[in-house]
């Protein structure tokens, strides 16, 4: 049985957690609220639940060698962590208003959580010499938008980082890809901003699962290590 390790079981994780349990997957979900990791145990049998925090290394090795030893081998590392803006604008708003702590969530908080994650998957999977690792990100990893300054500059540094990872990994056997989700993702979390908007306006989480699953079945004669995922009735911009 093939095993995913999912870091950030809240909303998106647990939709691509279900989806790979759903093509028999052995599912491993890393999350530091208990409620989210309730939920998502109680809509996948046998999943292997972890209340760690990514912002701290110690939890995430655990959550690594916790996985290994359920499953003795990891396929698929995704990492659906997303950014907390604090009560504040999401994306950090005008940078010429911003204060200093609208930088926060994305470069003390969100950044250092991927990249202990990416670290220790790295290592973890070159070891193996096999697996596909999956970061999933924001279109603002494409380009900079107003009042998205902060998230930006997270977003690209993210974008970078795959993109290095990937090229060394892949001498070793080991798939590294960007997804790019330039949309608003529909959940519970962005209800009420999609309420009477068209569907076609935004992304589903389903969709994103597909498109991880679609990435994991990659032959290594035909890998993608950067996907965009556009909605028909959004904005897109080549």
């Amino acid at each position: 049985m093939p095993t995913l390790l999912v870091f950030g079981a809240r909303n998106l994780g647990r939709a691509i957690a279900r989806h790979m349990a759903g093509l028999g997957w052995g599912v491993a979900a890393v999350g530091r609220s208990a409620d989210s990791l309730e939920r998502l145990a109680a809509e996948v049998e046998g999943a292997l639940i972890i209340n760690a925090d990514a912002g701290k290394l110690v939890d995430v090795e655990r959550a690594f060698a916790e996985t290994r030893i359920r499953f003795e081998h990891i396929d698929l590392v995704v990492v659906a962590i997303s950014p907390s803006a604090g009560g504040r604008t999401f994306g950090g708003g005008e940078i010429a208003e911003a204060e200093a702590a609208s930088f926060t969530p994305y470069l003390d908080d969100l950044l250092p959580a991927l990249v202990n994650v990416m670290r220790v998957g790295a290592r973890l999977l070159k070891q193996q010499g096999s697996g596909t690792y999956v970061q999933i990100t924001g279109g603002s990893a494409r380009r900079g938008m107003p009042n998205r300054g902060p998230w930006a500059a997270a977003a690209f540094a993210t974008r970078g980082l795959v993109q290095s990872a990937a090229s060394e990994l892949r001498e070793h056997g080991v798939h590294g890809a960007l997804l790019v989700v330039d949309a608003t993702i529909e959940s519970e979390k962005t209800q009420g901003y999609l309420e009477g908007k068209p569907k076609e306006g935004s992304a589903s989480e389903e969709d994103v699962a597909a498109a991880v699953a679609y990435l994991a079945a990659q032959s290594p004669r035909g890998w993608t290590h950067e996907l965009q995922i556009t909605p028909r009735g959004d904005r897109w911009v080549p």
